[in-house]
């Protein structure tokens, strides 16, 4: 299934002409080798022609969509596969307004929801932590920095910020927003997302003093509050901060707000670790593999999320 992906627009427009034909996709995505009933966990079942799946054991009918992202949506299975894979191609992203105007959809609400459930998907279920030697710092974003000493928030966001450094070549990078610099939020943010035992490098501030009994090899260097110095000693991680700006700036204006601001945050990162994905078709097929491991949230649920991990 790997190797079944569209390489360029001609295929994917050939192999996902239908409703049908994206319905059977995410069946084979869904379950590759054998079919597992979500209600009684059998293992044998034929379609049907309603487009369901037919569990012998159990005698009950599953959507291949049912318990999904895609689960309840209103919007044909053809749109949200050209959403996935403008998505995917677009190098500089795509908005809720571009992917209303391209989708042809009838509300911007629809398009930003949608945009909203891929963002969800994503965040890869069970991904592995960084190791090695890692950078971490962090940035802000909205307004202007200058003049914000101490890590202080003025009207902006905090992003933590790390990254795996291979020689002069940078690795994976993980993202999140924190609500401050605080030991606490720096610290659950590498210990969630580093492996133990990995050598990570960060500057003075006392929100990293903790790393050291935390099973981390903790390397500090001091920068003073020296941006330049700062800079020149972590360019991975301030490469990363500058490439993450100009990327919310070009595709959304810098209006991305402080509530969903996370959710962008993952795909910056979703993008960024799979930029040198020889196909963007297998960018495409892991997306679509991860849309049928999430499990849906509603409007209700996405407006509702906290602001900051």
């Amino acid at each position: 299934m790997d190797k079944e992906f569209p390489r360029n627009i001609v295929e994917f427009m050939d192999k996902f002409s239908t409703e049908e034909a994206c319905r059977t996709y995410i069946l084979r995505v869904r379950w590759p080798v054998n079919f597992v009933c979500p209600a009684c966990g059998g293992g044998k079942g034929w379609n049907t022609a309603r487009g369901t799946v037919y569990c012998s054991l159990c005698h009950r009918q599953t959507s291949p969509t049912a318990g999904t992202i895609l689960h309840n949506s209103r919007v044909p299975l053809k749109k949200w596969f050209l959403a996935m894979w403008l998505v995917c191609t677009q190098k500089t992203g795509f908005s809720a307004s571009n992917l209303q105007r391209e989708l042809g959809l009838g509300s911007y609400k629809t398009a930003w929801l949608m945009l909203q459930k891929l963002h969800q998907a994503m965040v890869r279920i069970g991904r592995e932590r960084l190791s090695g030697i890692i950078e971490v710092d962090e940035t802000y974003i909205g307004g202007n920095e200058e003049d914000v000493r101490g890590r202080k928030l003025v009207g902006k966001s905090l992003v933590a910020i790390a990254v795996e450094v291979n020689g002069q070549n940078l690795g994976r990078v993980r993202l999140r927003h924190i609500p401050d610099a605080s030991g606490m939020s720096l610290v659950n943010f590498i210990t969630d997302y580093v492996e133990k035992g990995s050598i990570v490098h960060t500057d003075g501030w006392k929100g990293y003093s903790e790393l050291g009994n935390r099973e981390f090899q903790h390397q500090v260097t001091h920068t003073a509050g020296d941006e330049k110095l700062a800079v020149n000693i972590f360019p991975h991680v301030h490469l990363i901060a500058s490439l993450l700006k100009r990327w919310l700036g070009a595709t959304h204006q810098g209006r991305v707000g402080q509530k969903h601001l996370q959710q962008y945050l993952d795909e910056f990162t979703f993008r960024f670790n799979r930029r040198k994905s020889r196909y963007v078709g297998k960018i495409f097929y892991r997306l679509v593999e991860q849309l049928v491991l999430h499990q849906t949230l509603t409007y209700r649920g996405i407006i509702s999320r906290p602001t900051a991990n």
